[in-house]
């Protein structure tokens, strides 16, 4: 009896590769877990750069390029598009291949995709590399998150490393705004020198990651086999579905338009199967391939792991949303130039590097829905400012703290959030977790842009001269009826989970319940 009683901790240590009582980084030197954290950090930040730069430079790539004003999205759109649609197969095949591999494989590929956009001398060319340009950190994303849950066990340690990495955002969107801009206006290169940069720091990270980065531990599952059907079904229907989000408002008739009533049926269709297939895999399993994505995933923690995924998706369709139109305010009502745009929405990167730093020092102690419940308010806080935004204001009453608070929900929903989806995820399904937390958010911003500038589109045709400024105004407050959303569902829904920081929780039972189905025992029975 006294060995079945110890058996699911025994199976934890066995699927993850740590030795009894010890964590993974018992081995690492002290400076080489914390160039290991920065090497991932320094990754998400090239990422969330290379997302969020070209929208500065886009008028100047339309001169330069004569690339239309209806065609300049696609150089935002495109990126997103392959980056969120490719994070769950990516996802899987690094749990199962290698994280480190696909770390170095997809930070080469961006590096490489990024210096050909730089040297792009048409437009069609610059679209097809933004487009594939997106797969290297679907690729390198989930892995990083793989890589930190496996080389730091629940622990202070780990906490710092989630929260370390989930600075890069912020951080990656202030170097994507200000350095973008900076060498856009201020080189012989103009847009090309931000792709350039991030070529260079891409093969920077690609360079440590192969000296920083632990081996690869082999995968834990004895069927390998990878639901490619799964994988096409799922990869499809978000592709379709985020082109649907992006282009609807924009096309000809709107969202009437006959190719993307169409194309939004499809997408709708090509996840309802993959869902279904999901299922009967699952069901099957000893018969059947191992599912790409197990549907009771979402059940674990009694259903809060589905909760944080929807938070984490209108939290970031409000809060890249409110950056969106905060920038559209500045540049084409206030007639602000880039730089100086960008200088307005500084505050965002200072404060959001201090909550990271708060997330590190507190999230061992303090409860999850603290953390969740206040971020997405003060992200609701920012969309409310700028929906009351007065434009003879001085920046300090409206602007300048809705810079400042915009960035909490971000920062402790994504800190905490990745730290709780490793918490009950299984080791041999992080990167898949993470690449599902990834996907949400991606989802969400294609939501959020999509749905705002319905509410936006809606006022603007409108008459009177203050139209512009109204059609702003609905546009913020749809962002803030999102935030709301999520400070209600996390209220509601995360009570009891307690600190994700710290070394036990319910969440973490919930993981060892399931790892006892999974892994066979000596006689190759299911436990």
């Amino acid at each position: 009896m006294g060995e079945q009683e110890q058996r699911p901790d025994e199976l934890h240590r066995e699927a993850s590769g740590s030795p009894p009582h010890e964590g993974a980084s018992a081995t690492r030197p002290a400076w080489k877990s914390v160039l290991l954290v920065l090497i991932c950090t320094l990754a998400m930040i090239t990422d969330v750069a290379c997302s969020t730069s070209v929208p500065i430079f886009l008028p100047v790539i339309a001169d330069d390029l004569d690339v239309p004003a209806n065609q300049l999205q696609w150089l935002v759109s495109a990126f997103a598009l392959s980056s969120g649609c490719f994070l769950l197969l990516l996802g899987r095949l690094a749990d199962l291949y290698g994280r480190k591999r696909f770390y170095i494989g997809g930070t080469l590929f961006l590096g490489a995709l990024s210096l050909g956009s730089g040297f792009a001398q048409n437009a069609i060319t610059l679209f097809i590399l933004r487009g594939l340009q997106g797969l290297g950190p679907a690729a390198f994303i989930p892995a990083c998150l793989g890589i930190l849950a496996q080389a730091f066990p629940p622990s202070r340690a780990r906490s710092a490393a989630f929260a370390t990495f989930s600075a890069g955002a912020p951080i990656g969107g202030a170097v994507g705004t200000q350095i973008g801009a900076l060498l856009t206006q201020y080189t012989k290169y103009t847009w090309r020198a931000p792709f350039f940069l991030f070529a260079g720091v891409a093969c920077l990270c690609a360079l440590f990651g192969l000296l920083l980065i632990d081996s690869d531990v082999p995968s834990t599952e004895t069927d390998k086999r990878v639901d490619w059907l799964g994988a096409f079904l799922v990869t499809s229907g978000l592709a379709l579905l985020v082109f649907v989000l992006g282009q609807g408002s924009s096309a000809p008739d709107g969202w009437k338009t006959g190719y993307i009533i169409a194309l939004l049926i499809l997408s709708v269709v090509f996840l309802v199967l993959f869902i279904l297939w999901q299922r009967y895999l699952e069901q099957n399993q000893g018969t059947a391939r191992p599912p790409l994505m197990k549907l009771t995933l979402w059940s674990r923690a009694e259903g809060k792991f589905a909760v944080m995924q929807i938070i984490a998706f209108f939290e970031w369709a409000s809060f890249v949303s409110w950056g969106l139109w905060a920038q559209v305010y500045y540049e084409d009502y206030v007639k602000l130039p880039p730089v100086f745009t960008a200088l307005r929405l500084l505050p965002m990167t200072v404060a959001g590097g201090l909550c990271n730093i708060f997330v590190v020092l507190v999230v061992s102690r303090l409860d999850l829905v603290f953390l969740i419940v206040s971020g997405a308010f003060f992200t609701g806080l920012a969309s409310l400012l700028f929906a009351l935004i007065q434009p003879s204001a001085s920046f300090w009453a409206f602007g300048f703290p809705a810079a400042v608070v915009s960035v909490f929900g971000a920062d402790f929903i994504f800190a905490a959030g990745t730290l709780f989806v490793a918490k009950v995820s299984l080791p041999h399904e992080q990167s898949l977790a993470g690449g599902l937390f990834q996907t949400l958010t991606q989802l969400g911003t294609a939501f959020g842009v999509a749905i705002s500038t319905i509410a936006f589109d809606a006022v603007a045709d409108g008459r009177g001269d203050d139209a512009p400024l109204r059609a702003y105004a609905a546009a913020q407050w749809t962002n803030f009826g999102m935030a709301m959303l999520c400070t209600l569902l996390a209220a509601i829904f995360l009570r009891g989970v307690g600190p994700v920081g710290s070394e036990d929780s319910i969440e973490r039972q919930d993981s060892l319940r399931e790892e006892e189905k999974d892994v066979p025992n000596s006689q190759g029975d299911s436990i």
